[in-house]
């Protein structure tokens, strides 16, 4: 079965890719899940689409990503969340909550999957994060944590 991918899919490939699957992995999994479509030649035209949607939130190259790393460890971010009276938090930070967090304080756009947290963020406070940004760039984000 030939598919159109459009999420990233491990082991298998990136938005915009056709890849061709076993018949019953494409169609009990990857199109109910919205992680792929069926290949058609009308279809060529959404790859476009979407391949340019990946390239435009991609950092292009080792230099952009230095500039995009130079803006993220001059920003401090903070992020209001609900918490008890101890500053323990109801739940937990994630990565998708920083993403945005980010964009909120006027940072660059920043995707979720790049941000990794050493160990989970469960209380007030100051803390650190880091984005990689590029294989060879990786950038500390100081992200203070309110209840809010």
């Amino acid at each position: 079965m030939k598919l159109i991918l459009q999420q990233e899919v491990e082991g298998l490939g990136a938005p915009g890719d056709i890849v061709e699957v076993k018949d019953g992995y494409g169609r009990n999994y990857l199109v109910p899940r919205g992680l792929a479509l069926g290949w058609t030649r009308g279809a060529e035209k959404q790859i476009q689409s979407i391949k340019r949607a990946r390239d435009a939130r991609a950092i292009q190259g080792k230099e952009h990503a230095s500039e995009v790393k130079n803006q993220l460890e001059q920003l401090t971010v903070t992020l209001g969340v609900k918490a008890g009276e101890t500053g323990r938090l109801f739940g937990s930070v994630t990565p998708a909550d920083i993403a945005g967090a980010i964009k909120a304080a006027g940072g660059p756009l920043v995707e979720k999957r790049a941000i990794s947290i050493a160990s989970p963020i469960k209380t007030t406070g100051k803390h650190q994060v880091a984005v990689q940004l590029h294989s060879d760039v990786a950038a500390t984000v100081r992200i203070e944590v309110a209840a809010g």
